[in-house]
């Protein structure tokens, strides 16, 4: 009969050897790691992993370095430089269908577009007609969400309304506050710093409209825009399953914490991202910041590009990703 000590004995044997063996299967840590992630919300929660060592088990050195506009995202994956950004989750699926190595890791934000407006009139894109809407990044997420909302506001763009398009988020801003523009669609965290630095200005800007509200009024059950998420590339993904997880957990605890401690998640971001940490503190409550695979957010995520694809099926790259484009 075996003893109550030889029991433990041998349990703890069993223990260690289990250790053992998933530390063997476990990938090491790569020796470096740099995540890019777009002047947005998301990059927020990629920061943070990144200051706070959450990533160790990823990468023995790991950094943030912020892109600037889509086209410098799609030419660091088509160079092979990239192994993991955040991107549009329409912009993966275009370039995974396209043939190139990307696979998309989670989402990380349920929608992050406010229009701001000067004018308290303007609640509606029906409010705009006649005036001049501004909008960053030309055929990318922000112009293919606005048109989807425009044609079941029953107006049209560059009809109804006047639409100038500008390089980045931040200098869709400034053109509202130059008066230049009677609105802006613009992400996080910009459209909070439309709103304070408007206030400084003596200027009443506010949000006229929730893009995420708008969108789910008009596709009825759609109560999120799964918008950006972390793509890979292949060659980071390839055989490296407990990697992902791992790079995918750290991120979920980082939104987490982010969601959970705003001022502090604001410091942490500010050097990277070109706002007051006041700004980018404000930012987070209206940046909808949530961390899930996307395996879990494939309905959602089919849902969203079926409806892009509708406009333009060119945008996805002309049909809907399949299982292999996601990695997690």
């Amino acid at each position: 009969m075996t003893t109550r000590r030889e029991f433990l004995a041998a349990t703890a044997a069993a223990a260690l050897a289990g250790r053992a063996r998933f530390a063997a299967a476990a990938p090491a840590p790569l020796p470096e790691l740099v995540l890019y992630g777009p002047p947005a919300g998301p990059s927020i929660i990629a920061a943070q992993a990144v200051e706070s060592g959450a990533l160790a088990a990823v990468a023995e050195r790991a950094s943030f370095r912020v892109w600037k506009t889509p086209d410098e995202m799609r030419a660091g994956f088509a160079s092979g430089k990239w192994a993991a950004s955040i991107v549009p989750t329409y912009a993966a699926a275009n370039l995974y269908n396209r043939g190139l190595p990307v696979r998309l890791v989670n989402v990380m934000t349920e929608g992050l577009l406010y229009v701001v407006a000067t004018d308290p009139a303007v609640t509606s894109l029906a409010a705009l007609r006649g005036r001049t809407l501004v909008l960053p990044f030309k055929n990318d997420m922000p112009d293919h969400v606005l048109h989807k909302l425009a044609a079941t506001a029953g107006v049209t763009l560059g009809g109804d309304i006047a639409v100038e398009y500008a390089g980045t988020p931040t200098e869709a801003m400034q053109l509202l506050l130059a008066g230049r523009s009677d609105a802006a669609l613009v992400p996080e965290p910009a459209a909070t710093a439309a709103v304070v630095r408007g206030m400084r200005a003596g200027k009443k800007v506010h949000r006229a409209i929730d893009v995420q509200q708008a969108w789910a009024e008009s596709f009825g059950g759609l109560a999120a825009i799964p918008q950006a998420g972390l793509a890979v590339s292949q060659a980071f993904a390839t055989g490296a399953g407990e990697r992902l997880a791992a790079l995918h957990a750290a991120l979920a605890e980082a939104a987490a914490w982010v969601n959970a401690n705003p001022a502090s998640a604001a410091r942490v971001a500010v050097a990277y991202l070109d706002l007051p940490a006041p700004v980018l503190e404000r930012s987070i409550p209206f940046s909808n910041l949530r961390v899930s695979a996307a395996t879990a957010r494939k309905p959602a995520l089919g849902a969203l590009f079926e409806l892009l694809a509708e406009r333009n099926p060119a945008i996805l790259g002309g049909k809907l990703p399949d299982t292999g484009f996601y990695a997690l």
